[in-house]
């Protein structure tokens, strides 16, 4: 064999083993971007996982307790974020455990230490009345339906720590005119957003408060 042809040889060999280590570096390289991108995805899921724990959920309202500004089926987003660094607001709508602990969602009326009264169908909190106007369908229609056992009477003092709530729909809304007012600790959330029927999609309202 001659010079040239083993010099021939051995640079065909070493052509076969460059391309041989080429390749599998690609491949290791192929595999360390798809175990980034696997350890990126892990961590996005994780996170949205932590975020609808503790942040955000969304909800189905169950009933027409709360028409004409939410309808049945509606769906909306309730955000936790608010009620880790303030209380409750009045006009805010609140999703919490209902005494069937399922989700219920009612509007705070309420705080605590006031007293609420119904008189001739209209709210009065320490005597001065509630203007309401923005948001039911018509006036004068918060008196306690007679044919529902109420555990409380007007007026009604709001403990510490706890908030009375009520349905839009006064006249349907099984709220704390029967059941007294709801523990703070049994508040999930404020509803913020609507995102279906998609004709309505936006942002939930809150409502000035006129004390008349």
């Amino acid at each position: 064999m001659s010079l040239e042809q083993a010099s021939g040889e051995e640079s065909v060999s070493n052509a076969h083993n460059h391309k041989r280590t080429g390749g599998k570096s690609l491949i290791l390289n192929q595999i360390k971007q798809w175990l980034i991108d696997l350890k990126e995805i892990i961590i996005v899921f994780f996170l949205a996982i932590w975020i609808m724990t503790f942040l955000i959920s969304q909800n189905k309202v169950p009933s027409g307790s709360m028409m004409p500004t939410l309808n049945v089926n509606d769906r909306i987003i309730v955000s936790m974020l608010p009620y880790y660094y303030r209380l409750p607001q009045r006009g805010e709508l609140v999703v919490f455990n209902g005494p069937d602990r399922k989700k219920w969602i009612k509007r705070v009326i309420g705080l605590p230490g006031e007293t609420i009264d119904i008189r001739e169908g209209d709210i009065y909190i320490n005597d001065v009345c509630l203007d309401e106007t923005a948001y039911l369908s018509e006036p004068h229609i918060s008196s306690n339906n007679p044919a529902i056992v109420s555990q409380i009477s007007f007026p009604y003092r709001v403990p510490e720590n706890t908030y009375f709530l009520l349905g839009d729909n006064r006249l349907e809304s099984y709220d704390c005119r029967y059941i007294g007012a709801i523990s703070q600790v049994e508040i999930t959330g404020k509803a913020i957003y609507r995102i279906y029927p998609f004709s309505k999609i936006g942002l939930i309202e809150e409502n000035v408060y006129k004390m008349s």
